[in-house]
């Protein structure tokens, strides 16, 4: 009987292999699967046969590791079961596929803590740049990254560091605009279901509100800010609007933080007998897939998330590649979105 235990243990095909069994030098098996023009026709054809009948695959990592890149980028989410995300990470696929990158993706799950271990992963995986999606405002990870001179962009947060690269949304216009448009429709009891404070988005789409209130001359006591964990996603939106009918506060509009936030909210006030459109009116943030297909279809911000990954990316490369030494902040427009949720 064969004894296979060698081959079990061994994972992975090396040129040591392909030398033995071509009867060549590993040298020449190098030559002949980088393509050099120094050794025969006839000995390459055979090497190249041998490597693909026994499944020889390219040590990508020593060859990084000899030319001090790894063409990986690291890429650190601070959500990633919010669809929000997969359509940011599609801007950044392409991109990084266009410059031929590869991605390693973590979630943090909006913990400061999973985000610090990430990043310090990514670096030990030796990723040659990262973008980074973070919830609060934890600098210290941000701090690290600058004294190494380590090349990373924010996405989405905007950290008022002039040291720091970053690409995020007009916040504080997306926050006008979405209040603007309920008051446009005769609303002056606007509820604002919003996440903890501690994140740029949560702070200037409030700012935005605030601003439009105060524009339309409409004073609303703070009860009207509603806060609900971020994480919760639909269950936040819905404890949101359950938080505000117990306190029993009179509201005829809800401008939510985010759409996942949105759809919990008219679960709650369709659980309430609140007509939505008829008693209250629902504006969501973000313009996910999901807001155009939901029923009845969900007045919402439009963020460009595939472009604020594409351009993030692009951005980074810059650093990574050497072509820029100065901090750069890109701020994208959003857009108001009219749907029958309102």
């Amino acid at each position: 009987m064969m004894d296979c235990k060698g081959d079990l243990m061994k994972k992975y095909v090396t040129m040591k292999d392909i030398a033995q069994r071509a009867g060549v030098s590993v040298n020449t098996v190098s030559k002949a699967l980088r393509g050099k023009s120094d050794i025969g026709k006839e000995t390459r054809q055979k090497i190249l046969k041998i490597a693909k009948e026994i499944g020889y695959i390219k040590n990508s990592t020593a060859f990084a590791l000899r030319r001090s890149q790894t063409m990986t980028i690291g890429v650190v989410l601070e959500d990633s079961s919010n669809p929000f995300f997969a359509e940011v990470l599609k801007g950044v696929e392409a991109a990084a596929k266009r410059f031929d990158y590869q991605l390693l993706v973590m979630n943090t799950e909006t913990d400061p803590k999973l985000q610090s271990q990430a990043i310090t992963t990514l670096l030990e995986r030796r990723v040659d740049g990262l973008l980074i999606s973070p919830f609060g405002e934890n600098t210290e990870d941000f701090e690290k990254l600058l004294k190494m001179n380590f090349p990373f962009v924010l996405l989405g947060r905007h950290l008022y560091n002039p040291q720091i690269d970053e690409v995020y949304n007009n916040e504080v216009r997306g926050g006008y605009m979405a209040t603007e448009h309920l008051i446009s429709r005769g609303k002056r009891r606007l509820l604002f279901i919003n996440t903890d404070m501690n994140n740029s988005a949560s702070k200037m789409r409030y700012e935005g509100y605030k601003k439009a209130l105060a524009e339309n001359g409409i004073d609303l006591p703070e009860d009207y800010l509603i806060i609900v964990p971020y994480n919760k996603n639909m269950e936040a939106g819905y404890q949101g609007v359950r938080k505000a009918l117990k306190k029993g506060l009179p509201f005829d509009s809800i401008l939510c933080f985010n759409d996942m936030f949105a759809f919990g909210a008219i679960k709650a006030l369709d659980e309430a007998g609140r007509k939505l459109r008829e008693d209250v009116s629902v504006v969501g943030y973000d313009d996910i897939i999901f807001a155009h297909f939901f029923r009845p279809p969900l007045t919402t911000v439009r963020i460009q998330k595939y472009e604020m990954g594409y351009e993030a990316t692009k951005m980074l490369l810059e650093r990574v590649k050497g072509k820029r030494k100065k901090p750069k902040q890109k701020i994208l427009e959003v857009e108001l979105i009219v749907r029958e949720s309102t």
